[in-house]
């Protein structure tokens, strides 16, 4: 059984006891990020036909909203519980359970995939087996958005440690993520730290796109591409 199984009808709970310091709710990330994500998805030309893979989706805290636009996406989990409860919340999108190890796609199938903050709770062991899965179901030219925790942010490692499913989380850094992704065969198109100030838009959005460059950020993004072949 997978640790998320006990989680999965807390979620939304268990992340914002964790940040209550802040004065923030999970929400304000997960507008931060599906923000950055659609305008990835449009930049790369990812059509509504076009089947996008969420890598560790979750309760399909993100499925909602992306589905809207982009309605063959799915969603897979190693958590049956959080599968179930992602098919109660989102009921028009497809989800499935998988073993952790062999993504239940074929070679070469999806346009874009994505893994929020779902690397560090994979094992360190199996960090090259999880690219490369990721890498087989993306078809030459497909692009792939990791958003991960930054470990140079004490904040966001306060938040981590009060997290009661992040008790195996081994975060890793912005310039491993992108060697790690080399290392499977990604080419690494972007990245930037997101998140010093908790908006997208206004000024105060304009100001933490100023900052991406620095490892300020309570989260980081790499943009990687299955190079053509």
């Amino acid at each position: 059984m997978s640790e998320f199984d006990q989680h999965a009808a807390t979620y939304a709970s268990a992340v914002n006891d964790s940040i209550a310091f802040s004065g923030l709710k999970v929400d304000t990330f997960v507008r931060a990020k599906l923000h950055h994500l659609e305008r990835i998805l449009r930049e790369n030309g990812v059509t509504p036909a076009d089947r996008i893979v969420d890598v560790g989706c979750g309760v399909g805290t993100y499925e909602r909203q992306l589905a809207a636009s982009w309605p063959n996406i799915t969603g897979i989990d190693v958590s049956q519980a959080s599968i179930n409860e992602a098919r109660t919340n989102c009921p028009n999108v497809a989800f499935a359970q998988f073993d952790g190890r062999t993504m239940p796609f074929e070679d070469d199938s999806a346009a874009a995939a994505f893994a929020i903050c779902v690397w560090h709770h994979v094992p360190v062991e199996q960090w090259p087996d999880f690219l490369g899965e990721i890498r087989r179901i993306l078809r030459p030219g497909g692009v792939l958005a990791v958003f991960e925790h930054n470990p140079w942010n004490p904040l966001t490692r306060l938040a981590v440690e009060r997290c009661v499913f992040d008790k195996d989380a081994v975060l890793l850094s912005m310039p491993k993520a992108r060697r790690l992704l080399a290392s499977a065969g990604l080419t690494v198109e972007k990245n930037q730290y997101i998140l010093t100030v908790p908006a997208v838009t206004g000024i105060a959005g304009r100001i933490d796109s100023w900052l991406s460059p620095l490892p300020t950020g309570a989260q980081y993004l790499v943009v990687a591409r299955k190079t053509l072949q």
